[in-house]
């Protein structure tokens, strides 16, 4: 059975508008069917927890649910609403300038950059959106285009 790179980008919203939410969906469903590839949590530590956080969610419920019901998007956009604790605009901006302002720290950025054959200069990605997209690309590359 082949794994899947996720390559949803954590910057990227669905209608509920909380950016990172499709690519948990994603990554969490990828690995509850045993699809996810090496190195990813279905749901990490990291941009998984904030948005899981960020909106009062229940972390094992949404596993739970994500791996008996096999949701399609926008079903579990409909689960999230119905168990969200904080799903409002402030919280939702909130939540998506913390996503959007997170940056690694300087050896990862570097980690990154180089595996790409990119130098670390004033050109580079900073933050961590843009740099764990490279990071996918390249895993993707690696994976299927190789």
């Amino acid at each position: 059975m082949n794994t899947i790179v996720p390559l949803i980008s954590s910057g990227i919203a669905g209608p509920l508008g909380v950016l990172h939410l499709p690519r948990l969906w994603l990554k969490a469903s990828l690995e509850a069917r045993g699809r996810l590839a090496p190195g990813y949590p279905g749901a990490g530590k990291g941009y998984d927890q904030m948005v899981i956080d960020g909106l009062g969610l229940d972390r094992d419920a949404l596993l739970q649910y994500i791996k008996t019901s096999r949701p399609t998007y926008p079903q579990f956009e409909a689960w999230v609403k119905a168990n969200a604790k904080n799903l409002n605009p402030a919280s939702i901006a909130s939540l998506n300038a913390s996503i959007k302002g997170y940056f690694h720290g300087d050896a990862t950025r570097k980690s990154i950059l180089s595996a790409n054959g990119l130098p670390d200069d004033l050109a580079s990605f900073k933050d961590a959106v843009n740099l764990n997209n490279l990071d996918d690309w390249k895993e993707f590359h690696e994976a299927v285009l190789k």
